[in-house]
């Protein structure tokens, strides 16, 4: 068993990690502050081939493995959380279900600019009385001729207000099917059409530099062409996509977690009291030592569950319980990291601080912890 990267990935590594330092970091504190989505940094992300990281060049994207793209948003998300999710949600729930389900058309339609990094799409799934319960989604779209009439809103949706956005995919219901139950359908709608409005989302406690929008359609009309996939699996579609998506949320912690020890170690060694720095002190060594364990912990699950997806093995349960320990493993590693700096840590002046708030968002979407205990229980014939 050998577990040492591939050659291609650790020059993607030390490429972004270095993207990072010099072109993110700077920046994050203030962005952060000012609650603003930069365009700048995204087209910059865009130019180092941060989306469409696995999909076909002959679609504009990268050819990657899903484990090289994981790479990308672990050190992307050891910097800034907020970048991170830009770059997570484009490539997962954005560019993933057109490149997954979409036709030929569609993927040639939207993917060059998607995968270029010069336009934004978003996913829509989550509504107010539809969270984790997505399956009660109350957006409706009704075929009529030759459109699809949508009603109905969305809420908690990434990239979607963005300058550059282009448009959406929604989970709405198109039908009753014959058990009598919903059937849901995707559904692509872009920005400007007649009916649709994406307002941006303001006051967040996490992720402050990343959009997050509410979506409202009124009578909006789009081709039945629209259509993503089938009529009827929408659901499926979302499932599918989410079991991406949770690796990415798991990259994210597992980054977070390493930039909260990087920043905790570097302190910890700096600072001095009682003439010596605090890292000697036996209860704060023994805080660092648990952090980088649980942070080379993370990191052998979330790989094996990369490599279980790139070798087309079934990886449900090893995303969810990627997503679950490393969304946690985050937290603690969030808090220790405050204790250690004490006082500072509570400033924003530190990173800790941000790295602390960003943590929260990791334990909510996407499927809060409690839906992936759910979701690994029933895998593993619990429930």
């Amino acid at each position: 068993m050998d577990f040492s990267l591939a050659t291609e990935h650790e020059i993607l590594r030390n490429s972004v990690r270095n993207f990072a330092l010099k072109e993110i970091q700077p920046l994050a504190q203030g962005l952060d502050e000012r609650e603003e989505f930069s365009v700048e940094l995204t087209m910059a992300m865009g130019n180092l081939g941060l989306f469409g990281m696995v999909v076909q060049e002959d679609y504009g994207g990268q050819g990657l493995d899903y484990l090289g793209y994981i790479i990308a948003v672990e050190e992307l998300a050891r910097a800034d959380g907020s970048q991170a999710a830009t770059v997570a949600a484009a490539n997962s729930l954005g560019i993933g279900p057109i490149y997954e389900f979409g036709s030929e058309e569609q993927k040639r339609k939207y993917l060059p600019q998607l995968c270029s990094g010069q336009a934004l799409w978003g996913f829509g799934l989550t509504e107010p009385n539809a969270g984790s319960d997505a399956g009660n989604t109350q957006t409706t779209a009704v075929l009529d001729g030759n459109e699809w009439v949508i009603n109905g809103n969305k809420i908690f949706i990434t990239n979607a207000s963005t300058d550059i956005s282009l448009g959406v995919t929604i989970l709405a219901k198109t039908g009753v099917r014959e058990d009598g139950k919903k059937e849901l359908s995707c559904i692509l709608v872009e920005n400007g059409v007649p009916g649709y409005e994406a307002r941006e989302m303001k006051g967040k406690m996490v992720w402050r530099a990343s959009n997050t929008s509410e979506l409202y359609f009124e009578d909006c009309r789009v081709p039945k062409e629209n259509l993503l996939g089938n009529r009827g699996e929408g659901f499926q579609q979302m499932l599918k996509t989410l079991d991406g998506g949770r690796l990415s949320i798991a990259a994210m912690g597992l980054g977070g977690a390493q930039g909260c020890y990087d920043r905790a170690l570097q302190y910890a060694k700096e600072r001095v009291q009682f003439n010596r720095p605090i890292s000697q002190f036996q209860a704060n060594a023994f805080k660092l030592a648990d952090m980088v364990t649980e942070v080379e912990l993370a990191r052998l699950l979330l790989y094996k569950a990369c490599w279980l997806k790139d070798s087309g093995k079934p990886f449900t349960k090893e995303a969810a319980m990627a997503k679950l320990y490393c969304s946690e493993m985050m937290r603690r590693c969030a808090n220790q990291a405050v204790q250690l700096h004490g006082g500072y840590g509570l400033m924003k002046e530190y990173d800790v601080e941000r790295f602390y708030r960003d943590q929260k968002l990791l334990e909510i979407g996407e499927g809060t912890s409690e839906i992936m205990r759910l979701v690994i229980a029933r895998l593993i014939g619990a429930l």
